[in-house]
């Protein structure tokens, strides 16, 4: 827990004495507070606006004293705030001469803050620093949480399918769903499309290299000679081009023992998808582990459970 000094009963007195002077409407006075103690509403909740601008920053002044443990930062991000500022509109606006003698009353009342926040100048440096990293850890928990979100929904459309009546249909929505998937890990996927001289289910680029996918949700395990018609269509393309299988329904023991050795692609089955779409692995991570595994033992599978067991 961090401990830091305690600010002082000048600084807190000349943040009293700015505060009512830096405006001279309500309204505007209301804004500035609103605004700059926006991290903190339940302290601008608390004060009454319909009463006089100096016992408004009397109450916001006594409660920050009384609450320094609470809010170890708010007084110095306020006065920070009213330090900083060289414009007051709605005065500036009045006529002569209350104009004049207003504007030198809020120059005053903010040159005198600005010589007591320079005290603080390495508080402040460390709220700056605390500050963008609350920003940043706010924005990851939202990103993450509508990872989270949007992963649920693709969990949901897998379970649809599974009672899916219609097996092409389903075969067509399974393309859609890794699609989908897919994106969601940046993979950069593209839908299926017909060549000269045949059928691809669609591809993806993960960690530099492109992959072909073919895509099978199957009553029965995938046979060997599915297995046999992928690698040739993988083999037909670059160099850099490498296969991704994926059949629900699994595959049969003889097309698995046909890949043990020097495969063109990986594969992935309905227990892989399971997993991955409750979120206890990432697609990342497991395409990675199953490419290593194919590249130290030449075989095409490696399921989820074995990658896991790992860690």
């Amino acid at each position: 827990m961090r401990t830091m000094k305690r600010i002082s009963t000048e600084a807190y007195q000349a943040l009293r004495d700015a505060l009512p002077v830096v405006t001279w409407y309500k309204k505007p006075f209301e804004s500035l507070l609103r605004t700059a103690l926006r991290e903190y509403p339940d302290l601008v909740g608390a004060l009454n606006f319909s009463d006089t601008k100096r016992h408004v920053a009397d109450e916001l002044v006594r409660r920050l004293v009384a609450q320094e443990d609470r809010y170890p930062d708010a007084a110095i991000e306020l006065m920070t705030e009213l330090a900083s500022m060289t414009r007051f509109p709605d005065i500036e606006r009045l006529t002569e001469p209350d104009r004049s003698n207003l504007l030198d009353g809020a120059r005053a009342g903010v040159e005198h803050l600005k010589e007591i926040t320079e005290q603080f100048s390495g508080r402040q440096e460390e709220l700056l620093r605390l500050k963008a990293e609350r920003e940043v850890n706010a924005a990851r928990a939202a990103d993450s949480h509508k990872f989270s979100d949007e992963l649920s929904e693709l969990q949901a459309r897998f379970l649809v399918l599974q009672s899916s009546a219609n097996p092409q249909q389903r075969g067509r929505d399974l393309e859609r769903l890794l699609n989908d998937i897919f994106r969601l890990f940046d993979m950069e996927p593209r839908l299926g499309y017909t060549t000269a001289t045949e059928q691809i289910d669609g591809s993806l680029t993960f960690d530099t290299d492109d992959y072909l996918l073919e895509a099978k949700w199957l009553s029965a395990p995938v046979s060997r000679a599915d297995l046999d018609v992928f690698a040739t269509k993988v083999r037909r393309k670059g160099k850099n081009a490498l296969g991704l299988f994926v059949a629900v329904n699994g595959f049969s023991r003889p097309a698995l023992d046909a890949y043990l050795e020097s495969t063109p692609f990986i594969t992935m089955d309905g227990s892989d998808l399971y997993l991955l779409l409750e979120g206890r692995l990432r697609l990342d991570d497991l395409l990675k582990a199953k490419r290593r595994h194919a590249n130290d033992t030449g075989s095409c599978f490696l399921p989820a459970t074995a990658f896991m067991s790992s860690f």
